[in-house]
């Protein structure tokens, strides 16, 4: 198994993944598993109050799809927008025409943006989104297993805020396509856990697993 690090501030921004500091993060396979973090971040949103929302595109419903699982998803989830085809980006979750024009629909502003569009598209007070190259072809000029995962929450009134870690994923399509959800679940779950310690803006560290 190989895997890069890819971290994401809480005030936004971008780190990309990988680097030689990578070697002494913790095991990929010690981070919890999509269902186990989709039912802790309904548990913690439940108590809050507050409601959820995604924007997916390689995942094609996957976040969504875990996130339903859950007994009881229905007090916070508010529902998802599956943007697949790169003008519905535009079209349908706001994501600014020139940015896609000139970057592509992999990228990091372009997931923040998304995840921003659905969020106020459904009334959510969190918003998270995917995007990426699951395969077999590279994409926009990105590698195959190039991931942005991105969450954007109260306090976030402008696009370019939020939470985005960059993801270079190893594995098949269906091995990228499962860890993005993984990711982007646990994001958000980490960005709960450090507001309710009082340490909202602490930097989040992505551990990127595939075979």
């Amino acid at each position: 198994m190989s895997g890069g690090r890819g971290a994401a501030g809480a005030g936004g921004g971008v780190v990309a993944a990988g680097g030689p500091e990578a070697a002494a993060a913790p095991a990929a396979d010690a981070a919890p598993t999509a269902g186990a973090a989709a039912a802790e971040v309904l548990r913690l949103l439940g108590g809050r109050g507050e409601t959820l929302a995604v924007a997916e595109s390689l995942t094609g419903g996957l976040v969504a799809a875990e996130v339903t699982a859950v007994p009881g998803a229905s007090q916070v989830f508010r529902g998802s927008v599956t943007a697949y085809a790169t003008e519905l980006k535009q079209q349908v979750l706001g994501v600014d025409g020139a940015l896609l024009a000139a970057r592509g629909a992999v990228d990091a502003d372009v997931a923040l943006q998304m995840a921003a569009g659905v969020r106020g598209l459904l009334g959510a007070d969190w918003g998270l989104a995917t995007t990426g190259v699951a395969g077999p072809d590279p994409q926009d000029g990105k590698p195959v297993g190039t991931v942005f995962v991105a969450v954007v929450g109260p306090g976030s009134p402008l696009r370019s805020e939020g939470n985005v870690a960059a993801l270079r994923l190893n594995g098949n399509r269906t091995e990228i396509r499962t860890e993005s959800v993984r990711s982007v679940l646990g994001l958000l779950l980490r960005q709960l856990s450090g507001e309710r310690a009082g340490n909202g803006r602490a930097q989040d560290t992505e551990q990127n697993g595939g075979t």
